[in-house]
């Protein structure tokens, strides 16, 4: 009886270190994501971070002072670009919210749009800033480290382009 035991017992061990194995075999064999949720941000460079950060509060400035332009403006040309600041802004701000959120970036405060005296001096000043943001965004485009938000600038430089162009020939006919 006592053999019978010791038989069932080593049995009943067996069975559970296979069922173990094969338990963790599974694991082993998983797809490994490249990032675990606890990883992310953890990698990003303190460059790509601060391009966040300057990114966002830029972009929620872009949006405000559209808002601002849509509303105040006299040239209906600057209430049309502002228009299309407040659209396209807002779409890449959501991009990068999610990237942020991904990558456990605090998103920073929205603040108060600027003000401006005239229509001349809005676009004077989206001439100023789109120069700057586009550099800005080629800069991470190519030296970035993180792949999501290297293709966020390089698709969004894009876009700034657009922008600057527009802002350029709009302000080129103000007075």
């Amino acid at each position: 009886m006592k053999g019978k035991f010791l038989i069932n017992i080593r049995f009943f061990l067996t069975s559970i270190v296979a069922i173990g194995c094969i338990g963790l075999s599974g694991a082993a064999f998983a797809e490994n994501p490249s990032k675990s949720k606890s990883d992310k941000g953890a990698k990003l460079s303190s460059a790509d971070k601060a391009f966040i950060k300057d990114a966002a509060k830029g972009g929620m400035m872009e949006v405000a002072m559209g808002r601002a332009a849509e509303k105040n403006a006299t040239n209906s040309e600057v209430k049309n670009f502002g228009a299309r600041m407040v659209k396209d802004h807002s779409k890449a701000n959501e991009d990068l919210k999610a990237i942020a959120k991904e990558e456990n970036v605090v998103w920073p405060a929205e603040k108060e749009a600027g003000k401006w005296k005239s229509d001349k001096d809005y676009m004077d000043a989206m001439v100023k800033d789109h120069e700057k943001d586009l550099a800005a965004f080629e800069k991470e485009a190519k030296n970035g480290s993180d792949p999501d938000v290297k293709n966020f600038a390089s698709k969004t430089a894009k876009t700034v382009r657009e922008h600057l162009e527009m802002a350029k020939e709009i302000d080129a006919k103000l007075k």
